[in-house]
């Protein structure tokens, strides 16, 4: 079984050498985007990500510093880079070895620079969502560049299992750059809502960290087998099986 995630804007680079790392399976890729990305003035690259002229000038100089190899020295596990609100119901600052090296194996994370990343890829700190559009060259977009790599990566991961799951707690977005249809996998798609003067509501920033929370529950309770996910109970959350289809589990809780 593997989780999917998105990435997070906020960012920690704190170095962390005394965790053992891996290298992100597509550095090439990356690179490849970086050296177009540092062809962009800063003023272009803040048309690009649609941010503020100070974010674009920092990318700015995170893409012109971009270099590897990575170390732990130099760069930081992706788990532990990503700080939203996503990664505040992860929490993985409680994982110990143990829950690490499951997570290892049962998280990925989607990323518009790198592609796809294991928790404990290093990463340099960096701003590239999915969705981003060049103005001029080819590929256009970042789904033109990934393409099916992410979802043959995954299906790799999938040869040795008798029935693989993936469950996606990813933002829409991101997860537009996997095919669902050529994914050799049963996809489970959890959504998290609540119950607000008696109306069941979608809360954005509440749903995403209840996405981090279930990939938390998945780590520490070591779950293999999908039909575990509907157990899930953190932070006052409860299966409704009214809602519900195999699936697409809907889980409720009253608003806080």
């Amino acid at each position: 079984m593997l989780a999917l995630l998105s990435p997070a804007k906020r960012l920690d680079p704190t170095p962390r050498p005394d965790i053992p790392t891996t290298t992100p399976d597509f550095l090439d890729e990356a690179e490849k985007l970086v050296t177009r990305l540092r062809k962009l003035s800063v003023s272009k690259l803040g048309r690009l990500m649609d941010v503020s002229e100070a974010l674009a000038t920092e990318n700015h100089a995170r893409y012109q510093a971009w270099e590897t190899p990575f170390s732990p020295e130099n760069a930081t596990p992706a788990v532990f880079m990503f700080r939203g609100d996503v990664y505040g119901g992860l929490d993985v600052d409680s994982f110990d070895a143990k829950d690490l090296a499951f997570a290892q194996k049962h998280l990925r994370i989607l990323s518009g620079l790198y592609g796809l990343l294991r928790p404990l890829d290093l990463v340099l700190p960096y701003r590239l969502v999915m969705g981003t559009t060049f103005e001029t060259g080819s590929p256009r977009t970042l789904y033109e560049f990934w393409g099916d790599t992410i979802t043959d990566a995954m299906n790799a991961s999938f040869v040795a299992q008798k029935k693989p799951t993936v469950i996606n707690l990813a933002s829409k977005e991101y997860f537009k750059a996997v095919n669902p249809d050529a994914l050799c996998a049963r996809l489970i798609m959890p959504s998290f809502r609540e119950i607000k003067d008696g109306k069941l509501r979608m809360v954005g920033l509440v749903a995403k960290r209840a996405r981090g929370l279930m990939a938390r529950y998945i780590v520490k309770n070591r779950l293999r087998q999908p039909d575990d996910i509907l157990d899930f109970d953190l932070e006052g959350y409860r299966l409704d099986e009214s809602l519900s289809s195999d699936d697409a589990p809907v889980f409720v809780r009253p608003a806080v």
